[in-house]
């Protein structure tokens, strides 16, 4: 289970979604991964809810290349973004160990830099967004893998699995191995929303044995070349 925390400068939703994180549904723990601060937002705000996040069960790196609302690249060296970002963490006490790149944005150059930070990623998907164009880049992974780079390194993918709404439907029905859903913590502000994540993961726990992210027994061996595409291939 992970959320993409986009809006920890939020007081209505910071409160909601670090009341979850302790409340722990179903026994399964929720990984934090924090967009880090825009200029515009209070970074010391901001580091002490992270640090909150981290006391209470693992946490990441996720980023929005273009701003706070816009989470894919739009312009500039994406890679080099991670790097900064992935420092910056590091600056102020903190070290994530896990990425998940925004909109699912990845490429060679991205998940090299990803590697050159000691990351686990998760940024791969078992399905394909609707709203990506024709070559627009991702990656496709259903289940955990040791990649091999480009550069010939291998890094650990624990890809995600399902949506909350897609977990929702699929609750009752035959389900993967491992699964890994996300959400996103601006999801807890609809009340209703809400007590459906909380009440999905409870039925999920029924099903499954609860783990963090990261805690795989096992993991395919595959290529970048094998799981990128469109642009990222």
């Amino acid at each position: 289970m992970s959320c993409h925390v986009e809006r920890v400068n939020d007081d209505r939703v910071w409160e909601r979604y670090s009341a979850l994180l302790r409340r722990r549904p179903g026994g399964i723990p929720i990984a934090s991964l924090l967009r880090p601060p825009s200029p515009s937002e209070d970074a010391d705000v901001w580091i002490r809810r992270a640090r909150e996040a981290a006391s209470l069960a693992p946490y990441g790196h996720h980023i929005h290349w273009t701003s706070p609302t816009h989470a894919r690249p739009s312009g500039g060296d994406p890679a080099a973004r991670v790097r900064e970002e992935g420092g910056w963490f590091r600056e102020v006490g903190l070290e994530p160990r896990f990425f998940c790149g925004g909109g699912w944005y990845t490429d060679a150059a991205v998940v090299e830099a990803v590697a050159d930070l000691g990351y686990i990623d998760c940024t791969a998907l078992a399905w394909r967004p609707s709203y990506l164009g024709a070559d627009e880049a991702w990656v496709e992974l259903s289940q955990p893998a040791w990649v091999r780079l480009p550069s010939g390194r291998d890094i650990l993918t624990v890809p995600t699995t399902h949506s909350f709404g897609m977990l929702a439907k699929a609750i009752t029905k035959p389900l993967p191995h491992l699964v890994h859903m996300h959400f996103h913590d601006y999801e807890l502000l609809d009340r209703r929303r809400a007590a459906a994540i909380s009440a999905v993961l409870r039925a999920l726990a029924l099903r499954r044995r609860p783990l963090a992210l990261g805690e795989v027994s096992s993991a395919v061996e595959t290529t970048w070349a094998e799981v990128a595409r469109g642009a990222g291939a």
